[in-house]
């Protein structure tokens, strides 16, 4: 009996030492994420969307709260084009699946359009980010929704 119970704890010692270490895995990439999108966030509070440019995809789809579809390029052009006042994040949470993580948040800001139109949004995202074979974590998708009060 003292052998199985001997057995029994070193298979649960290791299993919880696995565990253990795939959580910290994965609560590392959740914060290396969330970092990358208050990366983003400063780049609308400072008007300098450079500052997350490297970490867009080339192959970027970035669906807008109208309905628009862009690409990488297209992205960073409305991104620069539009001027913010304020913009917060709230809610932020990342989910991660392997090399794939995705993160969700809500977004208030206020400002002017490319048009220079004043705009004042409250919209829910969802960011799809992929890490690259150089390690480097990239935005491949972006959608936002506006919510309606």
């Amino acid at each position: 009996m003292k052998r199985t119970l001997t057995w029994c704890s070193l298979g649960l010692i290791l299993f919880v030492s696995v565990a253990w270490s795939q959580g910290n895995k994965s609560g590392g990439t959740e914060k290396a994420v969330a970092a990358l999108e208050q990366k983003w966030l400063q780049s609308q509070k400072t008007n300098n969307p450079d500052l997350i440019a490297a970490q867009l995809a080339d192959n970027l789809v970035d669906t807008s709260s109208d309905g628009t579809v862009t690409d990488k390029a297209g992205a960073l052009a409305m991104a620069k084009a539009t001027k913010y006042a304020s913009a917060d994040y709230e809610d932020v949470k990342v989910a991660v699946y392997g090399d794939t993580a995705i993160a969700t948040g809500g977004f208030k800001g206020k400002g002017t359009d490319p048009s220079g139109k004043p705009f004042d949004s409250h919209e829910r995202w969802t960011d799809t980010w992929v890490k690259m074979p150089g390690g480097q974590w990239q935005c491949v998708a972006t959608q936002s929704t506006p919510v309606k009060m």
